[in-house]
Parts: structure tokens; C-alpha cells; sequence
């Protein structure tokens, strides 16, 4: 098994409404001495993607009920309550606080909402780096949640392409010959985790190269991660 690489990279001006992300990651990856190659994984925090895309909604600040007022327009379902903390689902099926409506990382008086469509969002962004660089990449758009039963936030992928989300062993033999009839791993969100390590919440590193990884190639989605109604037990 090769080593596994994971490059921060730096450099990355402030995104605005209508940006060229794909030139701004390719032109910061060129500066850091990379070169986009065959094979790598490019991981991006989802909050450059939403600005870029103008997913952007200003509240006055203090203003709560402005707010709540913009998460329940991107809540398809609430799922717990309690106090100024919404659980919800989103219209894309994602469960995550507030809706994904996030006032980290931006100016006084905005907040970010997720992309309009995730997935779209890393195809489009996997082309145009293919376009400008000729290199034939992975694509994985994050964002930060908590977990149901578990302490501390991580990252998840909410976009993907060029792979597949999930690395699907049923029907494979395990070490011992056992035929494996539910293992499916959640590959995406351990590259989205794994890329977290180098990015952090404050230190302006949006994005993340991976090296190394052999990952399942594939027309992938994020939206394959998300449990179906009938086989959540928790609904």
C-alpha cells in the first residue's frame, strides 16, 4: 500500500460572488510548488463554494429571527429543537444544525447557506481543473457537523465526483473467507475528515490536496451517503 499525502494549500484570497474557484485553487496550488496530477483528490471546504456561487444571505446582526427565518427556508424537515438550536433536515436531505446556515468565516452581518447542489458544484469544479490544468481529479466539497452520538464536530462530504462516495465490500470475503453482507465505507467522509486535519476551523487553508489514496473511481454523489426513510431507525 502507498503512503498517503495530504497537502495544505495556502494562499487563497478571499472568495467572492462570482469568482473563478477552479483558476483560484489551480493558480494556489502552483504556488505552493504542486502540480495537480492524475489521481489526486482535491478537498474543498464547502463555505468557498457557496460564496463563489453567491450563497450568501444577510442578517442584521443580533437579529435571531432573521435568521431562523433564513434556515427555515433551507429546511425541508425539523428534527429537534431545543433552545436557539435547530436540528434540521436540509432539501437535500443532509441532517445538520441550523440547516447548514453558517455565520463562521464570513463578514458581520452575513451568513453562508450550502450550494444549491452539491454534487453539480464538485462536477463543474472537477471539470474546469481538468480544463486548466489537464489533470483528471477527484473532486470532495465539505462541510463541519456534529454527530448523533458522539462529542466534537468533523467533516463530511456533502459533494462529490470523480469517486465513488461509498467503497462497497458486500459480497466480498473478509480476512477469513466470510462473505461481508453490510460493510459499505463511507469513503468520502473519511477523505472529508482526513483533509480537516490540515485545514482548520481559523486558519484560512480552504482547500486540501490528497496524494496517494486509491480511492473507487466512478460517476459518485454525496447524496448516496444520505440513510433512506425506510432503513433509518431513528426517524
Amino acid at each position: 500500500m502507498e503512503a498517503v499525502t495530504i497537502y495544505p494549500v495556502e494562499g487563497i484570497p478571499e472568495v467572492r460572488p462570482g469568482d473563478d474557484l477552479a483558476k483560484l485553487i489551480a493558480g494556489a496550488v502552483e504556488a505552493a510548488g504542486l502540480e495537480v496530477q492524475d489521481g489526486d483528490v482535491l478537498v474543498v471546504t464547502h463555505k468557498i463554494v457557496s460564496k463563489a456561487e453567491g450563497r450568501i444571505a444577510k442578517i442584521p446582526p443580533g437579529d435571531d429571527d432573521a435568521k431562523l427565518q433564513i434556515v427555515m427556508g433551507e429546511t425541508a424537515r425539523v428534527v429537534r429543537q431545543r433552545g436557539g438550536l435547530l436540528i434540521a433536515e436540509t432539501k437535500h436531505g443532509f441532517v445538520c444544525a441550523n440547516a447548514g446556515v453558517d455565520s463562521s468565516n464570513v463578514e458581520e452581518g452575513t451568513v453562508t447557506l450550502l450550494p444549491v447542489d452539491p454534487d453539480r458544484s464538485a462536477r463543474g469544479l472537477r471539470k474546469q481543473i481538468k480544463r486548466l490544468t489537464g489533470a483528471s481529479v477527484a473532486v470532495v466539497i465539505t462541510d463541519t457537523w456534529g454527530r448523533a452520538w458522539r462529542i466534537g464536530q468533523t467533516n463530511f462530504a456533502i459533494g462529490v465526483a470523480g469517486m465513488l462516495a461509498l467503497n462497497d465490500h458486500r459480497g466480498k470475503p473478509d480476512h477469513f473467507g466470510r462473505i461481508m453482507s453490510v460493510t459499505s465505507i463511507a469513503i468520502a467522509d473519511e477523505i472529508a475528515s482526513a483533509a480537516e486535519l490540515v485545514m482548520g476551523k481559523s486558519e484560512r487553508i480552504p482547500v486540501a490536496l490528497i496524494r496517494g489514496l486509491q480511492y473507487p473511481e466512478g460517476k459518485g454523489r454525496a447524496r448516496s451517503l444520505v440513510r433512506d426513510p425506510q432503513s433509518d431507525l431513528f426517524r
